[in-house]
Parts: structure tokens; sequence; C-alpha cells
């Protein structure tokens, strides 16, 4: 019997185990995953600081109890810390018993996620300072919410924005402190000052272009002190960024590409034989960009899982690319963004160009609509589609799937125009936003 090891149980790691026993029900499956969850979706972490999700366990798709049912092995709180390829051994420590032991495998799927960063400050050792990635941090954050009147937030990407709305929800004082010039900086500025605008106008302090030095405090953090001042803080949240945890990968003599992630084919595979790589640690391809590209989110990671659980359970399957789609809510505006931004594209090369439009997400008679604010990025002279931002309220970004659609076909800005898109007064005006951008382009 075939039996397959799989080295981390979230997100890429259980799509990978539950496929390939679905997909070969005779193989022998076993997951090790160093915290004490498998399968649940980080991504509502923020939602469960703010009390929106009641309950921590409430973002459990799957027990190791019910993984046991479909014939997986689920050990929790256990941490492989060496394997040795060429004899198809791993060494496994059990936190929960402080022993070490040694297990086999044939097959192996790396999924060991990413790490937060932690910058090199002075006073990062202190207590009432986190970070959030697992289901322990939320847990830890969320009972230090309890006493903590003052927050700041190291970073203004997803993270740092998700969680500046759980504080506020939760009436706490929010600083956010962002390195570069603009909350997220990833999106071109046009986008990034709506975000702006919005955080403010619900009470978020927002500081951009600043540097911090150091963590103040005597033992517990008392503030942030920063080129621009000192913001005082009875809670920081470090969301400076994330990197691909690659050691155990490296170690043992897996390839890394470009990005520092593992490298990967179409079909999940390392350039070991038998040994896939899944989720955050993994590379994907950039169907734009046409290279690798590191894009550590959720429905990527399984996606990477999924695909790697049919190959070794003998199925045809392939994870062509992304194109870099994101979303996500700011209090209420949510924010879409997918391939490459202006600024982004004008940096690969590109003789890229941009246009944006406000429009409204219903029509304008109809009541209750919102405003709707869509940025088209295309390629100047093909009128190739390069990118794009849709923001408005809640569901009306969902547009974004669109122009993500015809990025996976290199479709252009004619080809958005002959779309037939759904038309109704609740749901679009008479002319979709995304027509309407598209007819701006000269």
């Amino acid at each position: 019997m075939r039996r397959l090891v799989v080295v981390g149980g979230v997100a890429g790691g259980a799509s990978a185990a539950a496929k390939a026993k679905r997909t070969d029900p005779g193989l022998e499956v076993v997951v090790y995953e160093k915290s004490g969850y498998v399968s649940y979706g980080a991504c509502g972490l923020p939602y469960f600081l703010s009390g929106e999700i009641p309950r921590l366990e409430a973002l459990v798709a799957r027990t190791p109890e019910e993984f046991r049912k479909q014939g997986v092995e689920v050990h929790t709180r256990h941490e492989v810390v060496d394997v040795n390829y060429e004899d198809r051994v791993l060494t496994v420590f059990d936190h929960e018993n402080r022993r070490t032991f040694q297990d086999r495998f044939d097959l192996l799927v790396l999924a060991t996620g990413a790490r937060p960063l932690v910058p090199s400050l002075p006073g990062t050792e202190q207590e009432g300072i986190y970070t959030l990635r697992s289901m322990e941090d939320g847990a830890r954050i969320k009972e230090a919410l309890e006493g903590a009147r003052r927050t700041a937030i190291l970073g203004a990407g997803y993270i740092g924005l998700e969680v500046a709305e759980a504080f506020r929800k939760l009436g706490k004082e929010v600083t956010l402190l962002e390195a570069k010039d603009r909350p997220l900086p990833q999106a071109d500025p046009e986008v990034s000052a709506l975000v702006k605008q919005e955080l403010e106008a619900h009470g978020v302090e927002v500081w951009t272009g600043v540097r911090a030095t150091a963590l103040r405090g005597a033992g517990r953090v008392e503030g942030v002190e920063t080129d621009a001042g000192f913001v005082p803080a009875d809670l920081v949240l470090l969301a400076v960024g994330i990197r691909p945890n690659t050691a155990l990968a490296q170690a043992m003599g897996v390839a890394l590409g470009p990005t520092g992630a593992i490298a990967t084919d179409e079909r999940m595979r390392t350039n070991l034989e038998g040994v896939f790589a899944a989720g955050d640690v993994a590379e994907s391809r950039h169907l734009v960009l046409e290279r690798p590209y590191w894009l550590p989110l959720g429905d990527v990671a399984n996606k990477h899982g999924r695909t790697a659980g049919s190959v070794i359970g003998k199925e045809e399957a392939r994870f062509r690319g992304v194109v870099g789609t994101a979303i996500f809510k700011a209090f209420g505006l949510a924010v879409a963004t997918t391939g490459l931004s202006l600024e982004a594209a004008l940096k690969e090369g590109f003789r890229a160009k941009a246009v944006q439009i406000q429009s409204r997400d219903g029509a304008h008679y109809y009541p209750g609509t919102h405003p709707l604010h869509v940025r088209l990025v295309y390629e100047e002279g093909t009128g190739r589609l390069l990118g794009g931002a849709v923001v408005g309220h809640m569901n009306a970004a969902l547009r974004i799937k669109v122009l993500a659609a015809l990025l996976h076909q290199k479709g252009t800005v004619e080809d958005l125009l002959a779309l037939d898109l759904a038309y109704a007064p609740p749901f679009s005006p008479v002319w979709d936003p995304l027509l309407v951008a598209a007819q701006q382009v000269k």
C-alpha cells in the first residue's frame, strides 16, 4: 500500500489529503500539523476578533475526527522537524507528549504555509505584541483585546486593514502605520485613496510614509516609536508581511523558485520524485506576467492541494496559474483587484494605460444603490486587458470576476465591451459600470 504523508493540514495540505484519499481509496494518508487545528479558514480570523464570528471553532471546516472517518489519519500538534528523502523517513516531534519519533513515506506533500515577518525592532519580545496567522494567534489576540483601549497596527495590507476594522468595531482606538506612501500599497494610488477615505471616516488614524523604530515599554508594550512621532498603544499587531515557510523543504533538497517559494510544475510536483508542494509555501504561475509568482491566498492553496491530491491519486489534473485576484472589505467598502496595477504594469515594461470611472451599482432611480468605482489597466495599441479594480458596496465588487476571467483568456477591452452582462435596476445601470469604463478606453 502506498503511504502519503502531508506536512501541514490547513488549506493546501487538508485539500491534498482529502482529494488523494477520495481519488485513490487504497492510499494510506497521514497528516501532521504543528498547530492544534486543521482545515480551517484563517481568512475568517479578523471577523472572529470583531465578534461577527462568535466562536473560533466556527472557522473549522473539518475536524481530525471527520478526516479519520474518511480514512485520513490526522495528528495535530505534531511537527515534522526533518526529512530524509533518500530513505523516505521523516522525524516528527509530538508537542503534546514531548516525544520524537520517525515515520516513513512513499509520497510527500509539503504544505508548511508561510510565516509572519517580525521586523528587527527593539522591544518586539514584550507582551502585548502579536502576529495573526493561526487559530492560536486569534485566540490570544481576542483575550488581550479585553484589556486594551489603544491599538497600533504595523502594515496596511489586507490583514492590517481587516484587523483595523475589527478593532474599531470593538470600540478600540486604532492607529494604522504604513511605511509606504499609502494604505494598500500594492494597488494604484487612486484605489488606495478610496480605502484611506473609508478608514478615516470610521475613526482609524492612518499614518503613511512612516518608519517604526522601536516598540516601547517595560516588559509590556506601551507604544510604537516612529520617525514621525510616538504612538501610544496597549496592543500592537505586526502585519508587515509574510514569507513562505521553506526551511524544511530546503533542508531536504527541494528547489525554490525565483520568488523564494517552492518551485513546482502544473501538477504541483517539485524537483524531487514523489514530493509535491501546495499552499502558501509554493509558487504559482502568473498568466499575465507569464512567470512564477507567489500568491499566498486561501483559494489558491485549496486549488494547489486539490491538484496535488488528484495527481497523487493518478487522476489527470493541472493547476494552470493565477492572475492575482483578491478582494477584501474595509467597513462599508469592498475592494477587489485583479491582474496588474498601472504602476506594476509600467514597471514590468508594458506600454500600459488606465481609465477609472465612477458609476453606481444599480439604476440611478432605484432606492438604495451605491457608488461604484471601476478601474481598467490595459496595453496601449493592442487593448489587451492587464488588470483592474472594482471598489464599491459589498457584492457589487464581485464584478471583478468578469475581469479575472478575461485575464485568464488574454482578453482585450473590446472583448469586455462585447460581453452580454446582466441588467436589472436593483443590480446594475442599463450600461454596466464595467462597460462604461471600457468605453473610456481610446
